[in-house]
């Protein structure tokens, strides 16, 4: 990129959010932070109305907007690929606005770009599973959770747990949500439990928004809170020993359960996973029990062997 798309590329980015690092910009164009404090100079000398705060960032003058920019052809295939993402893993409240700023965004285009869109668009798609949350009274969950976090909003839902299949009332304080093994989820301290929880959207069966607010300074941020949570929770290491010609059948699935390391022998590729749930983990691997081969921890093996013997007795 040269030093002119860069600088257009840095006004962007400051109209992007109030205030912007240095370390922002220089990891974004991979430059030196004498590199960043030179482009800011010759911005100021340009009359682009910069403020710079000591220890904050820069800024722009509020109020101050650069006319739309023209997108490259990459972004705009960007754009075409995240849509067609977007509508396959979230909501249908969030697709909608998501769709509606793509038209904004194709409104922008050359002609020619558009032309190329619409050509590319039916060679791309995106197939998953059926999204839970596209349809019926679900549809508007992952908005109304994030309402609630901007506005600091209790939620009142019905949930029902996953492995008991309990449901109850619970009234929650909504710290953030995520998206990881297919599922959104929703992290927030539950007034039931006094204690934080998580929560997978697509099991809660009602939710309603609370007039009342909710303070959260008392919140961990949702990355710090993730990052405990891994160090925190009940995990269980399991190893197993995977065929070399059968490897390929868990390639892709293997990053969903816990996958952490792999060792490849002349036989085969010793795995090593770490799992919340070794109950969860042992039924993915039934589906390849005649050729996987549990190496540890003992239990693992031991309700491997009760689960074959159970579908043995369904025979």
């Amino acid at each position: 990129m040269n030093r002119i798309d860069r600088l257009t590329a840095i006004v962007t980015q400051l109209q992007s959010k109030r205030l912007t690092k240095a370390e922002e910009i220089a990891r974004r164009f991979s430059v030196s932070l004498r590199t960043v404090y030179r482009d800011m100079r010759a911005l100021d000398e340009a009359g682009i109305p910069i403020i710079g705060e000591a220890g904050h960032g820069y800024s722009l003058v509020e109020g101050y907007r650069l006319p739309p920019v023209m997108f490259t052809q990459e972004e705009a295939r960007a754009f075409l690929v995240a849509e067609k993402i977007f509508e396959k893993v979230t909501d249908k409240g969030s697709s909608d606005h998501f769709r509606s700023a793509m038209l904004k965004i194709k409104a922008v285009l050359r002609t020619a770009e558009k032309d190329r869109l619409e050509e590319l668009s039916p060679l791309v798609e995106v197939i998953r599973m059926r999204n839970q949350l596209q349809a019926g009274k679900k549809s508007e969950f992952l908005q109304s959770i994030l309402n609630s976090l901007s506005n600091k909003n209790l939620i009142e839902i019905i949930y029902t747990t996953f492995e008991e299949e309990k449901t109850a009332k619970r009234i929650i304080e909504p710290v953030g949500v995520y998206y990881s093994f297919e599922q959104w989820y929703l992290i927030a301290w539950c007034r039931l439990r006094n204690d934080y929880r998580n929560f997978r959207i697509d099991r809660i069966q009602e939710l309603q928004i609370l007039d009342k607010n909710y303070r959260t300074d008392s919140h961990p941020k949702l990355k710090d809170f993730l990052d405990q949570v891994r160090h925190t929770e009940n995990l269980t290491q399991i190893e197993i020993f995977v065929p070399t010609s059968s490897e390929k059948y868990i390639r892709e699935q293997k990053y969903n359960h816990g996958f952490v390391t792999e060792k490849w022998t002349e036989s085969g590729i010793e795995m090593t996973f770490v799992t919340s749930s070794m109950e969860g983990f042992i039924r993915w691997m039934l589906m390849m029990a005649d050729k996987i081969k549990i190496i540890s921890p003992p239990e693992a093996k031991a309700r491997m062997r009760e689960l074959i013997e159970e579908i043995m007795g369904n025979l």
